[in-house]
Parts: C-alpha cells; sequence; structure tokens
C-alpha cells in the first residue's frame, strides 16, 4: 500500500528554494529540497527543474520536503550566464524544444538557434523553430511575394514599423527585407532537417499547426526575452491569461515578464484518422514557459562529438579523410567539401566554427 505521506508528483513551477509539484490525483504542493540533495562541489545552479519527478514528504503545515529525484530522460542545460562555471538546467524529460524566435523586434541570431539546437541533439530532444510576429512582414504560410513586391495572396495588415525607420528606409522596404531574410533562413533549417512555422499571436496566423504539433507532448518553449513566448501560449490557449510585457513604441520589443519557468497542463485535441470518418480525442499537453535567454552558453559538450550534432554535418562525416577531423583545415573533409557545394549551409558551418572555438578555449558565450 502506497505511503500516503510520501506522494511523488511532477514539477510544475521552480521559484529558486520553492518548488510547486502536481500529483498524479491533482493537488499541487509547495515543496522544499531537502538539504543533502545540494551534492558538495555540484556546478549546477538549480538541482530541480520543472519536469522532474519527484517524491516527497507531506509536513505538518501543508507544504512538502523533497526526498527523491527521479533519473531524468533528458534535459535542456546551458552556462550560467553570471558564473561561467556553474550550468543551469531549464527544464528536464522534455518530448520536444520549441524555439521561439524574431527576425526582428528582437532579431533572433542563428548563432543564438544552433547552439540551442546543438544542445537538443546532445540530449536527443526533437526541435522545431517557431517564428512569431511573421504579420511584420506578411510571412504567412505558403504566401510567397511577387518580384514587385507583393503577394501572391492576401495577407493581414502588417503591425505599423519603429517609428522613424519606415522614414528612412520606408515600411515595403523593411518587409521585403525581413520577407528574404525569413526565406533564407527558413531554407537553412528546412535544409538542415528542421521543421520551421510561421505564426503570428497577434492575429493568430498559424496557431492550429503549432496546436497539432505539440498535441500530446511535453513542450519547451525557449527563446529571447521579448519573443513572445508567453503571448503565443495564450494564443495556443487563452484560458491561461499569462502576463506579457507592454510593446514599447520605439523598439516593438515586448517586454516578456515571466521571471520563473513553470509549466502549463492544456488538453488539445487530435486527430486519430484522415478518413471521412475522423474521430478527435484528446490529450494532455504540457507547455513550459521560461524566462527570456539573453545568451545561451554550451556545456558538456566536447569539441570531437560537435559535428555529430549538427545533422546535415552527421550525415557526410564517415567521408571525412581523417577520424579525428575538426572540419577546420584538415585536407579530404568531406564537411569543408559540402559546404562549398552548397550542400551544408555557410552560415551553419560559421556558427559551428565558433562554437567548436568557445568549447576549445572554454571562452565566454558568443550570440
Amino acid at each position: 500500500m502506497e505511503d500516503e505521506s510520501r506522494p511523488n508528483g511532477l514539477v510544475v513551477r521552480t521559484t529558486g528554494s520553492w518548488y510547486n509539484v502536481l500529483t498524479d490525483g491533482g493537488d499541487t504542493f509547495a515543496c522544499r529540497l531537502r538539504g543533502n540533495f545540494r551534492i558538495r562541489g555540484s556546478k549546477q545552479t538549480n538541482p530541480i527543474a520543472v519536469g522532474d519527478r519527484v517524491e516527497f514528504q507531506l509536513l505538518e503545515d501543508g507544504t512538502g520536503m523533497i526526498t527523491e529525484i527521479a533519473d531524468r530522460r533528458n534535459c535542456i542545460i546551458r552556462r550560467s550566464t553570471k558564473l561561467s562555471k556553474q550550468t543551469h538546467v531549464i527544464a528536464a524529460n522534455i518530448d520536444l524544444l520549441c524555439i521561439v524566435a524574431t527576425l526582428g523586434f528582437p532579431r533572433t541570431s542563428t548563432g543564438f538557434i544552433d547552439r540551442l539546437l546543438a544542445t537538443a541533439e546532445a540530449y536527443h530532444i526533437p526541435a522545431a523553430i517557431i517564428f512569431n510576429k511573421c504579420d511584420l512582414y506578411g510571412a504567412e504560410s505558403g504566401e510567397r511575394r511577387t518580384e514587385n513586391g507583393g503577394c501572391d495572396t492576401p495577407r493581414p495588415s502588417a503591425t505599423p514599423l519603429r517609428e522613424g525607420m519606415a522614414d528612412a528606409v520606408g515600411e515595403q522596404e523593411m518587409e521585403d527585407e525581413l520577407w528574404q531574410i525569413h526565406n533564407e533562413i527558413k531554407a537553412i533549417y528546412e535544409g538542415a532537417g528542421y521543421p520551421v512555422y510561421e505564426v503570428s499571436a497577434l492575429t493568430g496566423m498559424g496557431i492550429d499547426r503549432i496546436k497539432q504539433l505539440i498535441a500530446g507532448k511535453v513542450c519547451l518553449f525557449s527563446g529571447h526575452s521579448g519573443v513572445g513566448k508567453s503571448a503565443l501560449l495564450n494564443a495556443i490557449d487563452p484560458s491561461l491569461h499569462l502576463k506579457v510585457g507592454e510593446i514599447s513604441d520605439w523598439s516593438l520589443k515586448g517586454k516578456h515578464t515571466t521571471t520563473f519557468a513553470e509549466i502549463f497542463q492544456i488538453q488539445l485535441s487530435e486527430t486519430e484518422n484522415k478518413d471521412q470518418n475522423s474521430k478527435f480525442k484528446i490529450q494532455n499537453s504540457y507547455l513550459i514557459d521560461t524566462p527570456g535567454i539573453k545568451e545561451f552558453g554550451m556545456v558538456d559538450l566536447g569539441s570531437a562529438e560537435l559535428s555529430h550534432f549538427f545533422p546535415e554535418m552527421r550525415k557526410v562525416l564517415h567521408d571525412c579523410h581523417f577520424a579525428n577531423c575538426t572540419h577546420r583545415h584538415e585536407p579530404g573533409c568531406a564537411v569543408k567539401a559540402a559546404v562549398e557545394a552548397g550542400e551544408i549551409s555557410a552560415e551553419r558551418y560559421h556558427n559551428y566554427l565558433n562554437i567548436l572555438d568557445s568549447i576549445e578555449s572554454d571562452a565566454p558565450i558568443r550570440r
């Protein structure tokens, strides 16, 4: 018979020294971690992360003391930005990493995206890239611009661009530039084998596709502050009512107000069959909202294995002349040959070299 004084559950919120644990029965308890779990010499700033399964002991005041932490299936971990020798676990036991990115207001660099993707590959976590704020330049799924800068299909009116920028460059020119960059980056990541989604939390564009993507999964939404992670989760399930900062009139950057990682359980319907007799089943989905990440420093990855975490490089590694090829300067390098042939993105290869340099030199993080 189960000891009711030692229930177990899922860590759904972390606030420093306190952890909210959701039991299978639907009850939530505020818990602390027993002191001897804080292992001396550990490099992790947080011994417990959202997504962990734990066992705890109920105390007389109604709170809990965590006594056991289950082994993790996987996790997303990064170097702490303030303490370069320490690491921080963003979330554990993840089915899908959703990288939320924007091409402007703020701009998400491909270097940041590639660091997240390589970490996901290292821990065998599938990943998808979600470009939010696509209403800024009409990048609706299936839509293509014509040579004269118009659209082949109607689209929602673009959100007004930064005041003053439209006067200097022209709103249409700025939209066209963002559209071109969008298509180039989309081609890079689809060519590498990653699904790319185009959405607008503001207009609702593409949200149905995201619902299909995340149904029945534990999904971590991660990205820079201001890319609209909380707004996107609100668009997926309006009942969440997550707090989102106001948009700056000058910068059009969202003032992301998420301060702690938290898991939200929602119910989504999924089609069981594609024929006319399709039935919809309701599946529980778990969405993890996290504070915005300014920089993402990789940890626990060796220079010799880094190329294995770039899927397009992994396909040709066996053709390199040297087994320990770093893909920098060695003769007979299949990766460099694929880059020169346009089969591997030069942008991704450049980011690989930057990450390789930072691993070998243990240098500070570069975005």
